[in-house]
């Protein structure tokens, strides 16, 4: 049965527990779960994790914790019962998982390592404390470590800090501001030193200059180890501490003895070979201490020789020696808290006469004077430091320091001598001695036995300590130097002589030589000795002793020792033996000495004499004067070792005759107690205490006391020197503890009798002190340190006054001390801190926690504050006072007491605390602005007190209080004053960083004190509203209010929610409440509302922006308020509505706002509008706004993220667009236009930059205007700034080469400056422009590509939601890799498959779908495009530029669909897109405005696609004709194998069988002319192929001619079939050559056809072995890189995505061959996404093996175009990333149009040639001319492009491997073919330029096609043509060509054929070859012009008529246009056209 659980509540999971069990809970490893109910080993419950789910688990799996239970009941709180750390360890742990992983997402791979092993460590140490088996001092040590790497955690994670006591977290409410201001500087300090935690309750000790005791050090050392060569003999170590610096030894000797085996003597130290260093005091760590460790063997004398000595004599002999550096350790074992092991190696010493400085040498590293025996010989010790008080280390490491563990004592008294420390030992030393032969013929073996004897003889037993770690001896015989007469040992012992054998003991010392011989005797030879203890009751002085040797041997006795004792010892010795008989008995030897050296630390015995005498002072009474006065010369540490006894003395003196000796007692009394105030001598005090207390008698005492304290006081005021008098002051409390308690011990012994008289002379005490204290002199520097000296020690003597005094009387005392206290401020002295120290300590004492004793000293405390606050002086230690204040009162604030003391100090400091905080808040902003940084002395220290101060007295007012307060201002301008103080004082607590960020608590804990002043003082606030308005007060409070409401540390919404809750649950949320209160104020104002129209819209906008409900639903009507104000006010709101709108922007770009904010402020306002009468201008504007508020939040939300440039920029333009047309508002437009131009140069998008500026341009005016700075401008007029812009668009044009967009820019500049005579700057606009134009004709540009975007869904933002753009693409992007690009950008999105319009649905869904396909871009300028004359790189531009219409074809079979020929039902559906705005523009992509559907008919898509087929042919075999793509025919016969042999199998004559069939000309009647065009295209195109037949039998490789024969085969066939089929000619009238196929069609006509719309759509044709493909560009496009971004695949989409028509015909396609035309061609290649790309592998490897695998993109100006179309890399491809950014062009420019090349005049019957040379890019020579032919055997000439039919792939503008249509404007020149001069060969002649012969062309069996005019076209006159070149000006003929006959009308036409004549009505085609031309009808090649044709013109020269050798060169680049004027009247407007100046 279930049951409640009453002890069980919680508990951890010791196990994870799952189950399939019904009603289980799965828990997890470490889980805290809450028990509810319990049944037969199960328990009911939940999880802390997740507490609505229930559930019940295995009780085996849970470990109970304790807890306490609040609120039983339904709504009880469990809380389990730990140690504050462990739990604030395990929230924190749990905090710092997650944001540990986030480290490791963004990289902070550094932090991540540090925090990791952080939290490992702090998993160890909880555990550890969960042990319960640690020390209290382990525990506290363990807690300091925690909380220490809990603050550090906490700070690199930004989180907040953590403000503790005694390592728990505080309870702000139960400690004062100003406290917890404090714990979080000392929280910090720990948290950056790593310190420990110190108790901020603690007060500062009371005693004057007390200090705190240093912190003792301890050294445990351990040996491990001794590894020696096989001594085979006992051994004896010494550890000592060495300070080399000073040269002696400062600690005791730690002695281990080994036996021969190595291991210990006694068994039972086998594992305790250790000992403690004690007492090493700071200096000591300072020292250069070494570690010295002496090894002594016991046995044979020589250890290598058994001869020397019999073997059971064992001698002490020295051995070796090891040496370990401290300061090499230290560093290491200071860090470390374990032990860590050392190896010392064991030098011997090489000459036994240096043993006793063997260890200096190893440290001098003098080699020469030791050796190692071997490598592995030496000593591992183990060394640990510790510290701490040693009772303590001893209390904590039981373990560790018991049992044999040898304390070793420093030598003499540590710095700190602790009372109670009993000791008494003497030191003695061996040092040497100097010793006669005896006439032995070698040195003496000499041994000293040291005996310790009492007076009668008798040996004091155990009293000799070779070293610790081994129990004492009663003699010790010294180790013994071989063969030294004169042996230094140095050996040190120690003889802890017990102190009642001390008197009358002395030391013998034998002296025996130790021989070698047989025996091995020691025989005895001399002795010496010396007493403990003097005559006069001192002790051995602390001294090297030199002793006399008395002779004696082995028969001597010293049964007597008087007999020797009467001798003299030593030359100081002052006694002289008794008699002669004792003389004669031992014989002092002169010539021998024996010197000791002795160290007494003894705590008992002295060796001070006066010291002696002042104790034994009965003894000489009449020295008593004397001896008190010697007192001061006795050391300190005599005289503490001797308190007792010392104060006893003092007293019985006093009290043997009191008026003689009581000055010098009190002197003597003040000298000690000044003593004990030294920091050495500081834990002394509790002696004194304890000997007042309880040993003290002097019950007459006091009033001697009392009399010499007076008169030192009164002595104050007159006497010169006074450092007696200062004593006195600083002796203060210890005087008065006498004076207490020898007041209490007389009322004692007389039941109270002379009370009076005692509280009177404490009364006339007091006044002296008073009056010492009110002396006012600044000069005189003597007083001012006994004052100095009484303030010190006065607060000192308040709690003795209290054993005798009540609380009343002793704060009367005090009061009435500390109100004498000089009420003048000294500027700079140092008195006015003493005086503030003395008054903090008053209120730091016992006294002042009386609350009847504050009552009497807070009001002068408070003045003395006022007046130093008022001064501003001594700010720091006003606030140190003020903090004490509130912390007493604070502890107390239950007391009714608490209210009087809060109300004085508001009445005197809350006026003057405002007034100081905002003079130092001031003072900070203006250091921080001159700075440049915050001074932390202002900021940090005062600033931050005083806040805390203010809010701690803020904190304790009342309702009460604030109307008393206010009640107090007599008049309104005291309330608005201090109204302005206080709200002022609070907006610098808002904006200034008073604290840092990470403390939290205390910025809550602020923000609800404020809150809590801010309600009390809001109905004041009313004082000043209705007809006392004032506005000032009113304004200060609101902005207050905004403030508040925005602080960061109260947006909950940024907070983890564990810390949100716990935020609520303590203060709610405060922004609700500060939000009423502002409402309820701004309701209060009435019509004073007016007032804050529109200051205080952008404020409140902030707030309604906060992310809080019922706050924005709080603040939202104001605007409805502010609108309705100013409506009445004005008739209209346009201020609040302009307002609104600037401050929107901000607000929303700083991240503020969000999607519900737009509704609910559209959702409220609307619904306040709904009822006025305003209403519709009111709907507008917030419609507007919302509107504006959608846009703001969609281009935030881009630009905060990793958001791509397209969608900033799309933002941006969506945005910019809306200021403009929308709201008009000018300022914000600027704005972004600049933002959106940032953006695009930071895309290298120079080109959009451009029209982006161009916009801010036109806003401006050629006017003198002045205008102010703005952005980045500076004030300037309004003509410099627009000049400054113009010159920067210019520029950005430049950079993204759209010169025709920069020279009507340069045009307007040139007007300006011509106006103003600025020819300076007139000469270089008009050279830019000739520049520009220079490179408009140079440069080769990149054809972008177009593509059109749907987004459709409603999660796209909202300027793309449901809307569909054409982008334009970057250099070298295709389809595919634009894409990718889309759905990289928009991760989220679906591609769709398919081109058709979505579905209501999709548009509707709550997701992304993005539909991209290809357009094809329709000019806008198509008369440019029609002009002939007109360069290809020019139309180009026109092509690509300032365009609005996109066209997009679909294929689909209309009607019945005829399976034998499918062209006659395949139609084209075509789409046309009207943009918004022309590209380019302010933007790379615009919304489409407009879309237009229409159909193109199967016969005009056939006319389109043989039409573009011609014209491929035709440049193809010109550039081959011209040697242009080198001697690789592979292209070529390619080509034609693709067009002749589909032919064979169909090709043309599909289309023969579908529209020259009697049947479809009778039906469709109306297409006559259509079919008659196509018979004609036809025809030419066979002639075509003729010629290209002819220029491959040239060039075809020997190999390939099997194929070259067939293709001439097929080709006879396919010229039959067109003679014989349907579409043949009547040969009767059929003219010879390509001109009949043009005779049957009018120019007009086949200009229609060439420039329709229909002239560009088809793409597609058949390749040889019959399989579709794409054009050209597919054709050629093999992939020319095997990554999978390739080339080939970028044209075309999935073929899931083929219509069903394609379908069907693509699957005849794969078996047959006989298809010619499949589709309508486009532009240069398919514009939609529906075309299937061919991709079999056989097809691929075929294109392979005749294209070279690697292809270099066409377009790359810098590359030959053999290059380009041969020999790319074939790693080359879309996705490398070397993209080249051009930036495109713009058209939306407003009034700049881009120009066109101006038209040029020709005069009557003559005609402009022109030429231009496609693949060159320099000014230079003239390619050479051709020579005319006949019209049998005429090469072909090149083949002009239509100029609006999609340029061939090799004319460059649609190029194999480029990203994009095209990278320029190519169009190929033309060049005449020859015989190779004379005496020059084939390979002579540079790459592409060898010559056919003559003979070879006449023997050519095809025709060559020339292109020319007839002779009746040509004029009367022809000159010279012109031409930029750098060359010479004069071109000769080559060899061979003959030249013209004089007055021959004759020229070569090159370039784009005119198809109109001037002259003559009748009009040739454009292929038109006159069969008429005379071959000799040439002109000599025209001279070439200067390279600046406009700087000169080249006079004419006359014809030479004999034959010349041409100069042949490669063509050059530039453009060379030729000018044949008529007349010389005539030259002059052609000069015009071609920029030539008259000059």
């Amino acid at each position: 049965m279930w049951t409640l659980t009453e002890d069980e509540r919680v508990g951890v999971v010791l196990c994870s527990f799952r189950s399939s069990l019904p009603h289980t809970l799965t828990l997890e490893l470490g889980e805290t779960v809450f028990i509810l109910e319990k049944c037969e080993g199960w328990f009911r419950g939940f999880s802390s994790r997740r507490s609505n789910v229930k559930g019940v688990f295995p009780s085996s799996y849970i470990h109970l914790k304790k807890c306490t239970v609040t609120n039983k009941g339904s709504k009880e709180t469990v809380v389990p019962v730990e140690d504050v750390v462990v739990a604030e360890v395990t929230s924190t742990l749990q905090e710092w998982a997650s944001l540990w992983k986030q480290l490791y997402v963004r990289h902070k791979v550094d932090l991540f390592f540090k925090l990791g092993h952080v939290m490992s460590e702090l998993i160890d140490l909880r555990r550890q404390l969960l042990s319960d088996q640690l020390t209290h001092e382990q525990n506290r040590d363990i807690k300091r470590h925690v909380t220490a790497r809990l603050d550090w955690g906490n700070e690199h994670l930004g989180l907040d800090l953590v403000p503790r006591n005694e390592f728990a977290m505080v309870d702000e409410d139960q400690i004062s501001v100003s406290d917890l201001y404090k714990m979080h500087l000392s929280s910090r300090h720990n948290a950056h030193h790593n310190s420990s935690q110190a108790d901020l309750n603690g007060r500062q000790k009371q005693g004057g200059d007390a200090c705190k005791a240093p912190v003792a050090h301890h050294l445990l050392v351990k040996l491990k180890s001794f590894t020696s060569n096989n001594i085979g003999e006992d051994t004896d170590i010494f550890v000592s501490l060495y300070d080399f610096r000073e040269g002696k030894t400062i600690s005791e000797r730690f002695m281990v003895r080994l036996n021969k085996n190595g291991g210990p003597k006694n068994p039972e130290k086998v594992e305790r070979l250790c000992a403690l260093f004690t007492d090493l005091s700071n200096k000591d760590m300072k020292r250069d201490l070494y570690i010295i460790s002496q090894v002594i063997r016991t046995g044979r004398m020589l250890l290598n020789d058994s001869k020397k000595g019999p073997p059971h004599i064992r001698y002490r002999r020295p051995y070796g020696c090891a040496v370990l550096a401290m300061s090499d350790v230290l560093q290491t074992i200071s860090e470390l808290r374990e032990e860590k092991d050392f190896v010392l190696k064991v030098y011997i010493c090489n000459n036994e006469n240096e043993w006793h400085q063997i260890h200096e040498n190893i440290i001098r590293k003098s080699s020469t004077k030791y050796s190692a025996p071997g490598n592995n010989y030496g000593l591992i010790i183990s060394l640990q430091l510790l510290r701490g008080d040693l009772e303590n280390l001893r209390r904590d490491n039981k373990a560790m320091l018991s049992g044999g563990m040898a304390m070793t004592r420093k030598l003499g008294f540590p710095d700190v001598i602790m009372p109670g420390d009993v000791r008494n030992d003497l030191y003695l030393t061996l040092e040497r001695g100097d010793f006669e032969r005896g006439g032995k013929s070698v040195q003496k073996n000499i041994e000293v036995g040291v005996f310790v004897l009492s007076a009668d003889g008798e040996l004091v037993k155990d009293c000799i300590s070779l070293g610790c770690g081994e129990p004492n001896v009663a003699e010790h015989r010294s180790f013994v130097l071989y063969h030294n007469n004169s042996p230094r040992w140095s050996e040190a012992i120690k003889l802890p002589i017990p102190i009642d054998r001390f008197r009358g003991s002395h030391l013998r010392f034998e002296f025996r030589h130790c021989s070698t011989k047989d025996k091995g005797d020691k025989k005895l030879f001399g002795f010496s000795f010396t007493p403990l203890m003097r005559d006069d009751g001192t002790t051995l002085s602390d001294q090297s002793h030199e002793l006399f040797v008395y002779k004696c041997d082995e028969n001597t006795a010293f049964n007597n020792p008087a007999h020797y004792l009467a001798l003299p010892c030593c030359k100081d010795h002052i006694n002289v033996g008794p008699g002669v008989a004792t003389s004669l008995l031992f014989q002092r030897s002169t010539r021998e000495t024996f010197w000791i050296s002795t160290q007494l630390s003894s705590t008992k015995l002295t060796q001070n004499v006066d010291l002696l005498a002042l104790l034994k002072w009965k003894a000489h009474p009449d020295r008593v004067t004397d001896i008190l006065g010697r007192l001061r010369h006795i050391s300190g540490e005599e005289i503490v070792k001797f308190l007792q006894d010392i104060l006893d003395t003092l007293f019985s003196i006093l009290d043997d005759n009191t008026d003689k000796y009581g000055p010098l007692v009190f002197q003597s009394l003040v000298f000690i107690i000044n003593l004990l105030r030294d920091s050495k001598y500081f834990h002394f005090r509790p002696v004194m205490d304890t000997y007042i207390h309880k040993h003290f008698a002097g019950a007459l005492a006091y009033k001697e006391l009392i009399r010499c304290l007076k008169w030192s006081m009164e002595r104050s005021t007159e006497a010169v020197r006074q450092d007696h008098i200062q004593e006195v002051m600083r002796a203060l409390e210890y005087l008065f503890k006498f004076i207490i308690q020898s007041r209490i011990l007389y009322s004692r012994a007389t039941c109270g009798m002379e009370e009076e008289q005692f509280r009177s002379s404490i009364q006339e005490l007091f006044h002296s002190i008073r009056l010492v204290i009110s002396l006012d002199r600044p000069t005189c520097e003597t007083l001012i340190f006994t004052q100095a000296a009484l303030f010190n020690s006065f607060p000192t003597i308040f709690d003795e006054l209290l054993h005798m005094f009540s609380v009343q009387e002793v704060a009367e005392f005090v009061r009435g001390t500390l109100a004498s206290l000089p009420s003048t401020l000294h500027i700079g002295h140092s008195m006015d801190v003493v005086k503030l120290q003395s008054i903090a300590r008053t209120v730091d004492s016992r006294l002042f926690s009386f609350p009847e004793s504050r009552r009497i000293l807070l009001p002068v405390v408070l003045h003395h504050i006022h007046l130093h606050l008022r001064h501003q002086k001594e700010l720091l230690m006003c606030c140190g006072i003020l903090t004490s204040l509130f912390s007493v009162i604070k502890t107390t604030s239950l007391d009714t007491s608490v209210q009087e003391e809060v109300e004085m100090m508001v009445e005197s400091l809350l006026d003057v605390l405002l007034q100081t905080l905002l003079s130092v808040m001031n003072k900070s902003q203006s250091q921080e602005a001159v700075r440049g940084q915050r001074c932390p002395q202002c900021t940090a220290e005062i600033t931050g007190e005083f806040v805390s101060c203010l809010l701690s007295l803020l904190r304790h007012m009342t309702n009460v209080h604030f109307e008393h307060l206010m009640d107090n201002y007599q008049s309104k301008e005291e309330l608005k004053e201090f109204m302005m103080k206080i709200w002022c004082v609070f907006r610098h607590l808002m904006r200034l960083s008073i604290f840092p960020r990470d403390w939290n608590v205390m910025r809550l804990l602020t923000s609800h004190i404020i809150l809590t002043t801010v309600q009390r003082l809001s109905p004041f606030q009313h004082n000043f509203a209705e007809a006392d308005f004032d506005f000032k007060v009113w304004s200060s409070y609101f902005s207050l209010a905004v403030l508040y409401i925005n602080q960061p540390s109260l947006q909950l919404e940024n907070m983890s929610p564990s810390k949100r809750q716990k935020i609520l649950d303590k203060y709610g949320d405060m922004r609700v409440m500060m939000t009423y209160e502002l409402f309820s104020m701004w309701q209060n104002l009435g019509d004073n509302k007016i007032h804050f129209i529109p200051g205080m819209i952008g404020p409140f906008l902030g707030v309604t922006l906060v992310p809080q409900v019922e706050v924005r639903n709080t603040m939202i009507p104001i605007f409805h308020d502010m609108m309705d104000w100013e409506q009445r006010k004005n008739g209209n709101f346009k201020q609040v509505e302009a307002e609104l709108i600037d401050k929107l922007d901000s607000l929303v770009s700083e991240g503020k706002g969000d999607e519900n904010y737009r509704e609910l402020f559209s959702l409220l306002l609307l619904e306040k509008i709904e009822h006025e009468t305003w209403r519709e201008t009111g709907i507008s504007f917030v419609t507007s706004v919302t509107r504006l508020m959608e846009r703001l939040l969609d281009y935030r939300d881009c630009m905060k993220g990793d958001e791509t440039e397209n969608k900033k920029i799309g933002c941006t333009v969506n945005i910019l667009n809306f200021y403009k047309s929308e709201i008009n508002k000018e300022e914000m437009y600027i704005r972004y236009i600049h933002k959106l131009c940032d953006l695009h140069l930071q895309a290298d998008n120079y080109t959009e930059a451009a029209f982006t500026l161009l916009l801010y341009w036109e806003l401006l005016h050629w006017d003198e205007r002045p205008i102010k700075d703005f952005l980045h401008y500076p004030a300037q007029s309004e003509w410099h700034r627009k000049e400054a812009l113009g010159r920067k668009v210019i520029h950005y044009f430049n950079k993204g080469k759209c010169w025709e967009f920069g020279v009507p820019l340069c045009r307007e500049l040139a007007f300006q400056y011509e106006s103003l005579y600025d020819y300076q700057s007139l000469s270089w606009i008009r050279k830019l422009e000739a520049a520009y134009f220079d490179n408009i004709m140079e440069h080769q540009r990149l054809e972008p590509e177009f593509f059109r975007v749907g987004f459709y869904g409603r999660k796209f933002p909202f300027f793309l939601r449901n809307k569909e753009f054409v982008c334009r693409g970057h250099d070298y992007e295709r389809l595919e890799a634009f894409q990718q690009r889309m759905l990289g950008e928009f991760p989220q999105a679906i591609a769709m498959q398919h081109p058709n319009q979505p579905e209501e649905a999709i548009l509707q869904c709550d997701a992304q779908y993005l539909q991209i396909y290809a357009v094809t871009p329709v000019p806008e300028n198509v008369g440019v495009l029609q002009l002939d004359r007109v360069p290809d790189r020019i139309k180009s531009f026109y092509r690509v530029n300032n365009v609005r219409r996109f066209r997009h074809d679909r294929p689909f079979h209309k009607g019945p669909k005829d399976r034998d020929n499918e062209f006659k039902s395949l139609w084209i559906e075509r789409t046309t897109l009207i943009l918004a705005h022309p590209l380019p523009g302010i933007s790379r992509w615009f919304e489409v405005e407009k879309r237009e559907l229409v159909e193109v008919s199967p016969l005009e898509n056939a006319i389109c696609v043989v039409e573009n087929k011609n014209q491929e042919l035709r440049t193809l075999v010109s550039q081959y004709q011209h040697k242009q793509l080198h001697n690789n025919v592979n292209l070529l016969s390619m080509t034609l194998n693709g067009v002749i042999d589909a032919a064979v199998n169909g090709g043309i004559a599909r289309y023969q069988e579908a529209f020259f069939d009697k049947d479809y000309i009778s039906s469709h009647s109306e297409d006559s002319e259509k079919i008659t065009q196509l018979k004609n295209l036809m025809q030419e195109q066979v002639h075509i192929l003729g010629s290209g037949l002819a220029v491959h039998e040239r060039m075809v490789h020997p190999e390939m001619r099997p194929l070259h024969k067939k293709l001439i085969d097929q080709f006879q066939v396919l010229r039959n079939s067109l003679c014989n089929g349907p579409c043949a000619f009547d040969k009767a009238n059929a003219p010879k050559g390509i001109v009949a196929t043009h005779s049957l069609v009018s120019p007009e006509s086949f200009k229609v056809h060439r420039h329709s719309e229909m002239a560009n759509v088809g793409n597609l044709f058949i390749l040889a072995d019959g399989v579709l493909a794409e054009h050209r560009e597919d054709f050629y496009g093999i992939q020319a890189s095997h990554s999978s971004s390739s080339i080939s695949s970028t044209h075309s989409a999935p073929s899931q995505l083929i219509n069903s028509a394609l379908s069907t015909i693509k699957e005849q396609s794969r078996n047959n061959r006989d298809i010619l035309m499949l589709l309508p061609p486009q532009r240069e290649r398919p514009s939609s996404v529906l075309y299937q790309n061919f991709s079999e592998s056989g097809q691929r490897a075929f294109l392979h093996q005749v294209i070279s695998p690697g292809c270099k993109p066409c377009s790359d100006p810098n590359l030959s175009f053999t290059d380009k179309v041969l020999t790319a890399p074939s790693s080359w491809s879309l996705d490398s990333g070397t993209r080249e950014a051009v930036p495109v062009l713009s058209a939306h420019i407003g009034n700049i149009m881009a120009p066109p090349v101006p038209p040029r005049n020709v005069p009557h019957g003559q005609r402009l040639s022109m030429h231009f040379d496609a693949y060159h890019h320099q000014l230079s020579d003239l390619p050479p001319a051709l020579p005319a032919r006949s019209l049998r055997k005429c090469p072909l000439q090149p083949s002009p492009a239509s100029p609006t039919s999609p340029p061939s792939l090799l004319c460059g503008s649609n190029s194999t491997l480029s990203g994009s249509s095209s990278s320029g404007v190519f169009t190929l020149s033309e060049s005449n073919l020859s015989d190779p001069p004379s005496g020059r060969t084939d390979e002579s002649v540079p790459s592409g330029q060898a010559w056919t012969t003559e003979q070879e062309e006449l023997d050519s069996p095809y025709w060559l096609i020339g292109y020319n005019v007839s002779e009746c076209e040509v004029p009367d006159r022809v000159g010279s043509e012109p031409c930029r070149s750098h060359a010479s000006s004069k071109v000769t003929a080559p060899q061979g060509f003959r030249t013209p006959r004089t007055g021959t009308r004759a020229q070569i036409r090159e370039g784009p054929p005119h198809y109109q004549d001037v002259q003559h009505a009748h009009h040739f085609p454009p292929h038109y070859i006159p069969t008429y031309l005379p071959l000799d009808s040439l002109v000599e090649p025209p001279p070439a012009l200067s390279h600046k044709p406009y700087l000169s013109f080249p006079q004419e020269k006359p014809m030479s008529s004999q034959p010349t050798q041409a100069v042949l060169r490669p063509a050059s680049g530039s453009s060379c246009l030729p000018l044949f004027v008529a007349t010389k009247e005539d030259q002059p407007k052609v000069a015009w056209s071609h920029g030539i100046s008259r000059d």
